[in-house]
């Protein structure tokens, strides 16, 4: 695994995690901003995954490549399952709820931030078996 790429990504999931619990704090519905930070952070770990499968694919020995490559796959999908949780229930909210109702989506945001911190540990329990394997 590429180390300058697992810092970008744990600040990245950080930031996410931040933001979350701040558009949660203001009681705000999922908006596009949150959407947008939700696919950049999902990108950067579209890249590490990529590398790091390649790698382990090409050949690297790690001891535990089953744990490796289970960490690598929820790592990568965590985050679309959280965003489609947290916008399908604003979805559901826009037709049982009545307009202007505060609880319409208002827990999107904590939904986000809880993956994110589940993906930060678990890029950082990556980083932990790649070196195991390769230090």
């Amino acid at each position: 695994m590429v180390d300058a790429l697992v810092i970008v990504t744990v600040v990245a999931t950080v930031a996410l995690a931040g933001y979350g619990i701040v558009e949660t704090v203001r009681a705000r519905p999922p908006g596009t901003s949150l959407t947008r930070a939700v696919w950049a952070t999902e990108a950067l770990l579209f890249v590490q995954a990529a590398i790091a499968a390649v790698r382990v694919l090409g050949g690297v020995r790690l001891p535990e490549t089953d744990v490796f490559l289970i960490y690598l796959a929820v790592s990568v999908l965590v985050l679309p399952v959280a965003l489609q949780w947290a916008t399908a229930g604003q979805r559901v909210a826009d037709d049982d709820e009545q307009p202007g109702s505060p609880s319409a989506g208002r827990w999107a945001g904590a939904v986000v931030a809880v993956a994110a911190i589940g993906v930060m540990v678990a890029v950082l329990r990556l980083q932990g078996l790649w070196a195991a394997g390769n230090g």
